[in-house]
């Protein structure tokens, strides 16, 4: 029996996503919208519909604080956070703050990357802002396809799918973005592989959200996605978590990595995973959830690029992908 999902989510921001217009409607978005070219698009537009949110109602993160990783206070070692490490700038983006936010435009060992969490998808992605030569902000559309989030670029306002790092609408149509190697893994994973100076972020102002508590409580134990009515992959849960790399031609569900402890791709990347990672879209509060463990990819000892996602999430973006559960 599943929990429900908690349905007093914090009024004026997330209200929308259980009252707010769910269908598609290019013809208001293009009021919305004025500079975001719509006859360019990849995508049909009915396939984009309103969370509920308006534009940066979720608000992206701009000029993130840090604290340094042995004075931080506030947060338990088994929460989920994304691990980053560019030219010796360690950092971690613990999911309690991404919960709220969803990006975070940061500069790390001279990148400027995007940090991305979609919770409804369970989708961390770190990307590279720089296209062409262009470096890009990035914000919230406050609209889902396939139950992902579609993020914007402040520069040209185009609409770009999270899940692929791909623009769908707008001037930017068809560019991508590089994705880059990052770890989702516990506070305490990531504090015993940083150096000693590397930085958490934290609120620039912890009374701005509810940090720490979960506005999805019981989500990842429902039957069905929320806002998602394509087709779900056969053989294993909607919101299963599976684990893919770069390529995604296969995924892996958690639940068998869990079981072997570690697989190894026919690239041969190796998949590993150690327990102590709380789910952060389980219980009510983000360090009483459920342990889901920890994953890494490593190619002759390097990380490579891979994604924690639920099943359906990647099925929806990968619908000819197997994925692997025994």
């Amino acid at each position: 029996m599943t929990r429900p999902l908690a349905l007093t989510l914090l009024a004026g921001l997330w209200l929308g996503l259980l009252a707010g217009p769910t269908t598609a409607s290019p013809d208001l978005w293009r009021a919305e919208w004025p500079t975001t070219d719509f006859a360019a698009h990849s995508v049909p537009l009915e396939e984009i519909r309103s969370g509920g949110p308006p534009k940066d109602g979720i608000p992206p993160i701009d000029a993130p604080v840090f604290e340094a990783v042995d004075a931080l206070e506030g947060l338990e070692p088994t929460e989920p956070v994304i691990g980053l490490s560019i030219d010796g700038d360690w950092r971690a983006y613990p999911l309690r703050i991404l919960m709220w936010h969803e990006i975070v435009n940061d500069v790390v060992g001279g990148a400027p990357v995007a940090v991305t969490f979609c919770p409804l998808c369970n989708a961390a992605i770190v990307f590279d802002r720089r296209v062409d030569g262009r470096v890009l902000d990035f914000g919230t559309t406050g609209k889902l396809r396939k139950s992902d989030l579609v993020m914007y670029d402040r520069q040209t306002e185009s609409w770009w799918q999270q899940f692929m790092g791909e623009a769908i609408v707008g001037e930017m149509t068809g560019a991508r973005l590089d994705i880059l190697p990052a770890r989702l893994e516990s506070l305490e994973a990531f504090a015993a592989r940083a150096p000693a100076d590397a930085r958490v972020l934290v609120p620039n102002d912890a009374g701005f959200r509810r940090y720490g508590h979960n506005p999805y409580r019981g989500y990842d134990s429902l039957a069905r996605p929320f806002l998602y009515d394509g087709e779900v992959p056969d053989g294993i849960a909607p919101l299963a978590r599976v684990v893919s790399l770069a390529d995604k031609d296969r995924a892996w569900s958690l639940d068998l990595l869990r079981r072997q402890g570690r697989i190894e791709a026919p690239d041969g990347t190796v998949l590993e995973w150690t327990p102590g990672q709380n789910s952060a879209l389980d219980a009510a509060y983000i360090p009483e959830g459920r342990d889901v463990g920890n994953v890494t990819a490593t190619r002759a000892g390097e990380d490579v690029v891979y994604f924690v996602d639920f099943a359906f999430a990647f099925h929806a973006f990968r619908p000819e992908a197997p994925i692997v559960t025994q």
